[in-house]
């Protein structure tokens, strides 16, 4: 796809994904990043914005700027990799992004799932503000299974409390199949994503009920004063509150990280990312199913649409990849003007 930004129809502009990840990366490296995380988050935010995750593309990118510019976060971080046991790594994100650390660890983490048949990775001192998708996709085109669990900063109320504690502290798992894509889910234990609030929040639509709660405690359809002094709410109640928890303990208690509610950033106006930590449980299913697992799962899968299933978790992402390959990637021209004006041009 060869599409030039210079040649659009007004309000729309249709870009290659290599040259949305090329305008991101000079965006990062403009705003303080080193090349090599520039790299990785301008891969992983044009990814999302390929896929129409658009709560976790382009739309991230001024939050990312304003991190930056604060100094809240080292965009220049190097990562600490410790081999710590048979199935064990450990990484000091050193108060950088955490994709650039699991980037820094995957060679060793892949080995050592394929010799142990399984391995943990526990990145601590990061700051994770994208898809969690991403993350675990790439292990399972690899034939691997993969788990991953981050928290956020504390935005959501416990099921049966009063006051936010928890993150939006998304899960996201992936798994090889047979005769397609792997099988790829992401999601957050709050009943929304708190990127789709600031998206419906800045469209000026109301939300469904049971998502969040205003400032007094009350429940509200006004993505703005769930923003504004409000918080989320679990996913299923009690049931969402207990994978919430869960996540608290896999990514920061047991990674070294901080919990969701023990980070500080008043001192560092404009920064948006949390400063916590992510667990990455990978796993090689030739040690138990042999080389059938992939197998196995299309037969899932066959299953599934055998009982009326229309659409698979993923399914829409993919299908939105191959639109955008086949005819560039649709943002608006608005946006596409701020991405140059961030970039210095």
């Amino acid at each position: 796809m060869s599409a030039s930004p210079l040649d659009q129809e007004p309000s729309l502009t249709r870009l290659s994904s290599a040259q949305l990840t090329q305008l991101l990366r000079r965006i990062f490296i403009r705003h303080g990043t080193s090349e090599t995380v520039a790299q990785v988050l301008a891969e992983n935010c044009a990814n999302a914005e390929r896929d129409g995750a658009h709560s976790h593309g382009v739309f991230r990118i001024p939050g990312y700027v304003s991190t930056l510019d604060s100094g809240w976060v080292n965009g220049k971080a190097v990562p600490i990799v410790e081999d710590v046991a048979s199935g064990f790594v450990r990484v000091d994100a050193a108060n950088g992004f955490a994709q650039p650390a699991l980037h820094a660890a995957r060679a060793l983490l892949v080995d050592k799932a394929r010799s142990a048949g399984i391995a943990v990775l526990a990145i601590r001192n990061s700051h994770h503000f994208a898809a969690l998708w991403p993350d675990v996709e790439p292990f399972a085109e690899e034939g691997l299974v993969a788990l991953s669990v981050v928290n956020s900063m504390t935005c959501v109320v416990p099921h049966g409390a009063d006051r936010p504690l928890f993150g939006t502290n998304p899960i996201a798992f992936a798994a090889p199949r047979a005769d397609g894509p792997p099988l790829v889910f992401d999601l957050a234990t709050s009943a929304i994503a708190h990127g789709d609030v600031q998206i419906a929040a800045r469209k000026g639509e109301r939300l469904p009920l049971g998502m969040g709660v205003d400032s007094l405690g009350q429940p509200t359809q006004d993505p703005k004063a769930i923003l504004e002094g409000g918080a989320l709410l679990p996913f299923g109640g009690h049931k969402g509150s207990a994978l919430s928890m869960m996540v608290e303990l896999l990514a920061a208690a047991l990674t070294g990280g901080n919990f969701s509610f023990e980070f500080d950033w008043s001192g560092h106006p404009g920064a948006r990312t949390p400063w916590t930590g992510q667990l990455v449980i990978l796993i090689d299913p030739s040690k138990s199913a042999g080389q059938g697992f992939a197998e196995r799962s299309q037969e899932l899968v066959r299953q599934m649409h055998g009982v009326g299933l229309k659409r698979l978790p993923g399914d829409r992402r993919h299908r939105q990849r191959e639109k955008s390959k086949e005819n560039g990637i649709a943002i608006g021209a608005e946006d596409v003007a701020n991405l140059y004006r961030l970039a210095g041009e």
